[in-house]
């Protein structure tokens, strides 16, 4: 039993996997887990693994490559993903790591100086871009973060994630049902740490992403102009060493918070700037989600029959 629900035979097999990785990842040196990530990635990628809508995906995106071009971005993500996997259950001792071992470079921390000076807490923005919990952990050094995230539907697997977080010195706020909680902590100058790449569905709103409109959420944007603080987004990218380098790019605010699309506005801007951050390293982001599976002219019949219906 975890609180108090019956947990399925497949979700005790998938914790206890997790649970067997994250000790034996954790028994080798850091550089030898990587290569072991890379193996576990290659793997996946031979026996098919979301291929098909990754392969899609990056078509879609880069039409303008070769195949093979394609086919080189897709295994070296594979690979990264198989680095942050191995990553995850070392968390806490990665962020406390000497100088330069593992985090190579940052760039942009005086954008977080002056936000803490301001008073209003930040939004942490990024995408499913690269070791993102490293990325959100490491500035936890400087500053409260908590991340802002849907939980898994393994409770087991969900809570062993938290506890990796919190070893990092960052805590967790469920997005279903602790909105509140957001708003609190940027009232206390917390900094929250949120992503917003994947497929919205009808409730989002449709901003250009790698050149085609994709359904995204409007909450960070939203929230952002509720309580005035500012939208950062940061980007964590591999080195071919292993190493990472972490950039913060300068705040956003909207232009306009009382305009009626202020909203989606804010939204068209952080994309744009993910998908300079994709199109730069492209291996970095994670292709593996269908991204573009809502059309805009899907939610326009919903809403269309849902009128009809009244």
């Amino acid at each position: 039993m975890v609180g108090g629900e019956t947990v399925s035979v497949a979700h005790a097999m998938q914790s206890a996997l997790v649970e067997a990785l994250g000790a034996g990842v954790r028994a080798l040196p850091w550089r030898m887990s990587l290569g072991v990530g890379e193996a576990l990635g290659d793997t996946a990628r031979r026996l098919g693994l979301r291929r098909r809508v990754a392969t899609d995906n990056l078509e879609r995106a880069f039409p303008e490559r070769t195949v093979t071009e394609r086919a080189a971005i897709l295994a070296a993500h594979y690979r990264e993903l198989g680095r942050v996997m191995v990553e995850y259950p070392r968390l806490g001792e990665l962020v406390r790591a000497k100088p330069g071992a593992v985090v190579a470079e940052v760039r942009g921390i005086e954008h977080l100086e002056r936000a803490q000076a301001a008073g209003r807490g930040a939004i942490l923005l990024s995408g499913h871009y690269g070791n993102i919990e490293l990325l959100g952990a490491w500035l936890g050094r400087m500053h409260p973060v908590s991340f802002v995230v849907r939980p898994l539907s393994n409770a087991r697997v969900e809570a062993w994630i938290m506890r990796q977080r919190l070893r990092a010195g960052v805590g967790t706020i469920s997005a279903n049902s602790r909105v509140r909680e957001v708003f609190a902590g940027l009232r206390n100058n917390q900094w929250m740490a949120m992503l917003a790449d994947q497929d919205a569905r009808r409730h989002g709103v449709f901003v250009p992403f790698l050149g085609t409109p994709a359904s995204t959420a409007t909450g960070p944007a939203r929230i952002a102009i509720a309580t005035g603080a500012p939208i950062i987004m940061g980007f964590v990218t591999r080195r071919d060493d292993g190493r990472v380098e972490l950039d913060v790019e300068p705040p956003m605010t909207a232009e306009d918070p009382h305009a009626p699309d202020a909203a989606e506005r804010l939204t068209a801007r952080h994309v744009a700037a993910l998908e300079r951050w994709v199109r730069r390293h492209p291996a970095m982001w994670f292709w593996l989600h269908r991204r573009w599976k809502t059309k805009p002219e899907t939610v326009v019949q919903t809403a269309e029959a849902a009128h009809a219906s009244v």
